[in-house]
């Protein structure tokens, strides 16, 4: 899951060198990774109204349920 969302992210910035995705918890089925960009590209991921953030959670979600997992994806600044 990490190395998917380090896919998605870099091809979205402007500075790929600093993108940072880390798995901060995994319980079991569930995992919370941490997703952090460069401020100027936080809007990139983001996106208008967050449509860019919500689709990469949804990608990553699907992916999950292939694994039977549970993936919570949060950006951070």
């Amino acid at each position: 899951m990490v190395s998917l969302i380090e896919t998605i992210a870099r091809s979205l910035v402007q500075n790929p060198e600093q993108v940072e995705v880390r798995l901060v918890e995994e319980k079991g089925d569930s995992m919370v990774i941490e997703l952090k960009v460069s401020e100027s590209d936080m809007g990139k991921v983001i996106g208008k109204q967050g449509r860019i953030a919500k689709a990469i959670r949804t990608v990553v979600k699907a992916a999950a349920t292939k694994q039977n997992k549970n993936v919570t994806v949060e950006i951070v600044s």
